[in-house]
């Protein structure tokens, strides 16, 4: 028999198959006309004039030898493939309900055949999307129930409940209809009536005859499996559930809903079944056997080979996108019921509204899951059996790439562009599987309930938060709403609550927390940050309550969160010459414009501030980290900025005091003095024009704030002198107009930023004025009498003098300039003691035998508490103060920060006493000479 008809011609070689699907329609006319329904020629020109008709064949002939078979075994089927109307719309399950209705088994097995056929139609011709398809087939297999049920007639109230892909109204061709029973009645009596009923209806669904079977129905899923009864009273589920159900039980009965029976059964039955499935804390351990569990079936996989060709259980599968949206499910539809649908799909969209998976996570496992569940409707169809591996032969994938709609082009074959799509969906689930299943905050999240107004309250007593009313309106305004963050927050709140309670201020942390997740983006933020990792949730509580100066930095920085997740980005300081990279780059596309110099040049100290100041509070960082960072932040500013004002004549930074020491506390200013190499007013002005715009730029308030301080006094004349001068102008000045405390003020001298041969000049010809072949009497009694100038006048209202930090006896002051005297009396004679940090200076003068080691180490443990106490005092309250709190809360703050436990702030003081007594009686005797 040959075809005539162009339109068929042309669908037949575009089919999935042409050399199958020829043959089929020519033994589907055969047996249409040996039937006597309609001759040869009368069945090949309705093939030719009828698209719906002709479409349907082909595509059922391409892809389902067992749907062939069944259009050989009875021609009046091809009427379903022709419905026009039939096959244009979905149809709801009130219809295959009704459709049912009546049928004894045999009719019931014909009637679902040719429904089934009607769906795989509407499938493979592109009128039904998956998720319609999911549904047709779970509305077949409830009108399917239904009439198994009549036929059963329990004698007693019983319902029948959907579970799995039924429950979800997403079944497969070949899937087993997953059900469970619940029936009403006390005794022996109901017990065995509802017994015989379940195996009734197991029975008419299942039982093979000649015209097949209706579905593969098990109740597997029942309390104990195939051990237990097949149907229970709602009683002796609650039993079960309270006494020997596993977790997976409960993750199993997320998709169970009412398929047939008695309603109101059913109600009861979930009214008893949902705080199992929702409890209001969910035990962690829950979350563990899940996961493990479906590693345990991956393991199977990856025995048996399977692991990257199995749909279903494989990695990158099915069900790596159902456990996941299961897990998320489990943990926070407990409070939100708007995410517990059913359907996969639909629950997946309800977790992106929701703020649980992000929307490009979402699309990529929605398009994937569309994808997966085709490739196995494909396979299924094709016999009409449970298969979820695709084939290992090249001409098995190759059809199934056809029917998948696949085609050979000339840059690849269809199988190839199977292959891809499937290798690319494969390894984008299974990356985002693995973010979202084995999210670490999802146990914590498990460990929570519910916090009502009454509960906060408590919280908030017991979490020792002290300002009820401000913390109060903190909590409001962070859960109020309805928006995805809000709720998210809602969640989130009791666990913030608990993070926050282990910071030194909690009250600052949650106030600080509020102002951080202010607006909609800052929000959003701070809530997918916190949802996707409970370290960096834990950690920025934790710097919150412990520091203004974060909390004002994270607020303009609101990617911060993120970065502490783990420790990869704050273990080790970042290098240096990174640092002046990010800060030319920073700068340099915004040469032209001062006030972008300046804004930039904020934002570029406020984000490094920020993680030098995390890793301090965090305990990632030493004090001479945090001293040596902070310094190397500030040379790569100046760098940054001097190189985007481009000056016409080279310029040499040179940093003095803790800047040029590289000991730089948070609040230090930035002491520098500039030089600059050239001859005659024309460079003098061009170097005068370059620093006036640096000390603006580095300096200048702007709407993001101050970058730094820049103070270049120290220069000859102090503020009444040149701001620049050359090698020259310096020499002139040190050879004959400076004083004693100058050069001592250089001793920390080091080029900073801008051209380095000119600054290592500037050294080279400062050293010998600084280092002085005879520092005499004279020059002793100059230093010692700036010490007690210093001592009388500088400490300022407000500080207590008792603890002062900086002036107080025995703290930064005296060991500053004991280990400066030490250094101006020997450092021509021993070049190793000149050098600017303090602490190196301590040990170089042991190593030369200029300073007994023991008072060395006094000196050090001064200078190490000191600084310490300044910095974090500092960084709570963001304001320069230079003696230990007398607020006994702000005391408190401190000395927790300190790492006091016992008596916190009795023990600072206590510290704080100890250490400067032993320093300044070492000071006594260096500085002053004294015994």
């Amino acid at each position: 028999m040959s075809f005539t008809q162009p339109d068929l011609i042309e669908a037949i070689e575009h089919s999935a198959d042409p050399a199958a699907v020829r043959a089929v329609l020519e033994r589907i006319v055969e047996r249409v006309a040996e039937a006597g329904a309609l001759a040869h020629d009368a069945v090949v020109a309705e093939l030719g004039t009828d698209p719906a008709l002709r479409d349907g064949l082909i595509a059922v002939a391409g892809a389902s030898r067992s749907l062939v078979t069944a259009l050989i075994a009875d021609p009046r089927l091809l009427d379903v493939v022709g419905d026009r109307a039939s096959l244009s719309a979905e149809r709801a399950v009130a219809d295959y309900v009704a459709g049912s209705f009546g049928l004894d088994e045999g009719g019931l097995r014909r009637w679902k055949r040719a429904e089934f056929l009607r769906i795989a139609v509407r499938d493979l011709t592109g009128l039904a999307d998956l998720p319609a398809v999911g549904r047709e087939l779970a509305g077949l297999a409830e009108g399917c129930l239904s009439a198994a049920l009549a036929i059963a007639a329990p004698a007693v109230p019983f319902a029948v409940l959907g579970m799995g892909k039924l429950g979800g109204s997403e079944l497969n061709y070949a899937s087993d209809v997953d059900v469970i029973f619940v029936h009403d009645g006390e005794g022996p009596g109901a017990a065995a009536e509802a017994a015989r009923a379940a195996r009734a209806v197991l029975s008419a669904m299942s039982t093979p005859t000649d015209d097949g079977i209706v579905f593969r129905t098990d109740a597997d899923l029942r309390p104990e499996g195939r051990a237990g009864p097949l149907s229970r009273t709602i009683a002796g589920f609650r039993t079960y559930w309270e006494q020997w159900a596993g977790h997976w039980e409960f993750q199993a009965l997320l998709k169970a809903r009412l398929v047939c029976g008695d309603v109101d059964l059913a109600e009861r039955f979930f009214a008893v079944a949902d705080p199992f499935i929702w409890p209001d804390r969910l035990d962690p351990a829950a979350i563990r056997e899940i996961q493990a569990m479906k590693l345990r079936a991956e393991h199977e996989m990856t025995k048996k080979g399977l692991e990257l060709r199995e749909l279903k259980r494989g990695k990158g599968g099915i069900r790596d996108i159902e456990f996941a949206v299961q897990l998320l499910q489990l943990v926070h539809a407990r409070h939100e019921p708007e995410l517990r649908s059913r359907n996969t799909l639909i629950a997946l969209a309800s977790l992106v509204e929701h703020g649980y998976v992000d929307p490009p996570d979402a699309e990529a496992l929605d398009e994937a899951y569309r994808f997966l569940r085709d490739a196995e409707h494909r396979l299924q169809l094709q016999d009409e059996r449970q298969v979820h591996v695709l084939p290992a032969d090249t001409p098995g994938r190759t059809r199934l790439a056809r029917v998948m709609g696949h085609r050979d082009r000339p840059e690849a074959s269809a199988l190839e562009q199977f292959d891809e799509r499937h290798r690319q969906h494969q390894t984008t689930v299974r990356s985002i599987h693995e973010k979202l299943f084995f999210r670490p905050a999802l146990a914590a999240f498990a460990g929570v309930g519910a916090l009502s107004p009454d509960a906060a309250e408590e919280r908030l007593a017991a979490f020792g938060f002290r300002d009820a009313e401000r913390t109060r309106a903190a909590m409001r305004e962070l859960t109020a709403g309805y928006s995805r963050t809000s709720k998210l927050m809602q969640q989130l709140f009791p666990l913030l609550l608990d993070w926050l309670s282990g910071s030194p201020d909690p009250d600052l942390g949650l106030l600080q927390l509020r102002t951080v997740a202010e607006g909609d983006t800052r929000a959003r933020a701070l809530a997918t940050a916190f949802r996707d990792s409970p370290t960096a949730a834990e950690r920025t509580c934790f710097l919150l309550g412990s520091s203004r100066v974060v909390g004002q930095a994270m607020r303009r920085v609101p990617e911060f969160p993120t970065l502490l997740e783990t420790d990869a980005a704050l273990a080790r300081p970042k290098d240096p010459a990174l640092l002046r990279a990010e800060a030319l780059d920073a700068l340099r596309w915004r040469s032209h414009d001062a006030a972008d110099r300046a804004a930039g040049l904020r934002r570029f100290k406020r984000r490094e501030l920020l993680r030098i100041a995390a890793r301090d509070l965090l305990g990632m960082a030493t004090l001479e980290d945090v001293q040596t960072e902070l310094s190397a932040l500030a040379d790569a500013s100046l760098e940054g900025a001097l190189a985007a004002i481009e000056p016409s004549v080279p310029i040499a930074v040179i940093g003095l005091g803790r800047y040029g020491g590289q000991e730089m506390s948070y609040a230090s200013d930035l002491d520098v003095v500039y030089v600059y190499d050239g001859d005659g007013p024309a460079d003098f002005r061009a170097a005068e024009i370059a620093v006036e715009a640096l000390n603006r730029d580095v300096g200048a308030l702007t709407p993001e704030g101050q970058a730094w301080q820049v103070d270049a006094k120290l220069r000859p004349e102090g503020r009444q002198g040149q701001l620049a001068l050359p090698i020259s102008g310096y020499e002139s000045y040190w050879g004959g107009r400076a004083l004693v405390w100058e050069f001592q003020a250089h001793l920390k001298a080091r080029v900073v930023a801008g051209d380095r041969a000119l600054g290592e000049r500037f050294l080279e010809a400062l050293w010998p004025h600084v280092y002085q072949p005879d520092f005499g009497d004279d020059g002793v009694r100059e230093v010692r009498r700036m010490k007690a100038r210093i001592e009388r006048e500088r400490i300022s209202t407000g500080d207590d003098p008792q603890f002062h930090l900086k002036l107080g006896k025995g703290s930064l002051s005296d060991i500053d300039f004991t280990v400066q005297l030490l250094q101006l009396q020997h450092g021509h004679d021993h070049p190793t003691v000149r050098v600017a940090s303090t602490v190196e200076a301590l040990a170089a003068l042991t190593g030369e035998g200029l300073l007994d080691a023991e008072d060395a180490g006094v000196l050090w443990e001064a200078y190490r508490y000191c600084s310490r106490a300044r910095n974090h005092r500092f960084l709570h309250t963001a304001k320069q103060a230079d003696s230990l709190p007398q607020n006994a809360a702000d005391a408190e703050h401190l000395a927790t920060m300190l790492g006091y436990t016992h008596r916190p702030v009795t023990s600072m003081r206590d510290d704080y006493r100890r250490v400067t007594r032993r320093a300044r009686r070492v000071m006594e005797r260096l500085f002053y000479g004294r015994d």
